[in-house]
């Protein structure tokens, strides 16, 4: 832990990266979706931002063509950088970006639950997700659990999920108890800092749900690693700007 909080100075010091994974880039755009003329325009702007990164910060490319594995060099592609939108009456437009390093995305489970596992399977699958990553997304992370909806839809919601900063709970006393369960839980493992043992495995565990098919109960986790980077910038109507660091 002592390691991860220097290197954290480090980082600051000298305005280096936290990690040399930089990640892929995943936008979240939240908010008034009027405000937002030219859909085209505004895509190849997110474009431009992480190519101009990519160059200058600089990131490292870990963009590649999934089968042919061609890097083109500047983290573009085919649908990457990854944009979801989520519209709202609100009289602005929040844009988040989130990289997502592989460490962490690679330790991404979901699984089609019986609807009679219920909340002891839930609990069981995302404890067993965490066992079986042991400090491969460079633990202490933060997990996302998705549940409910549909199998693209929990996983959606369950990198959400981690959008939520660290010790806000779900406003559903139920929910917020879960989190709480799985938090406990998990740190009880012992998996400790990178894997090498200790009390703090993860530093939250963050749950959100959609309404499913009386059938099916989908369940999600996705997992972030300690660096839990994000910015987010909001403009309003009349073009003020305001930064929020991550």
């Amino acid at each position: 832990m002592k390691a991860i909080l220097r290197n954290i100075d480090v980082a600051c010091e000298k305005g280096l990266p936290l990690c040399q994974d930089t990640g892929i880039h995943i936008f979240f755009v939240k908010g008034n979706l009027k405000l937002i003329e030219s859909f085209a325009e505004f895509e190849e702007a997110i474009r431009n931002g992480v190519r101009k990164a990519t160059e200058e910060v600089p990131l490292r490319p870990n963009a590649v063509h999934p089968i042919t594995r061609k890097n083109p060099g500047n983290n573009i592609g085919v649908r990457m950088p990854y944009i979801n939108y989520v519209p709202t009456d609100d009289p602005w437009l929040e844009i988040t970006a989130f990289p997502k390093g592989a460490g962490s995305e690679n330790m991404s489970f979901m699984k089609m639950l019986t609807p009679s596992q219920g909340l002891k399977g839930i609990k069981e699958f995302v404890l067993d997700a965490a066992i079986k990553s042991g400090g491969k997304p460079c633990t202490p992370t933060v997990i996302g659990v998705g549940i409910g909806g549909t199998s693209d839809i929990a996983m959606h919601i369950a990198k959400e999920a981690l959008l939520r900063p660290i010790g806000e709970r779900h406003p559903e006393k139920e929910i917020a108890e879960l989190e709480d369960e799985l938090l406990r839980a998990i740190n009880e493992t012992g998996i400790g800092p990178m894997g090498l043992g200790g009390k703090t495995t993860v530093l939250d565990v963050h749950v959100e749900y959609a309404y499913c098919h009386t059938a099916s109960l989908p369940v999600a986790v996705n997992t972030q690693c300690w660096t839990g980077r994000r910015a987010s910038a909001k403009i309003y109507e009349d073009g003020r700007v305001e930064e929020t660091e991550g």
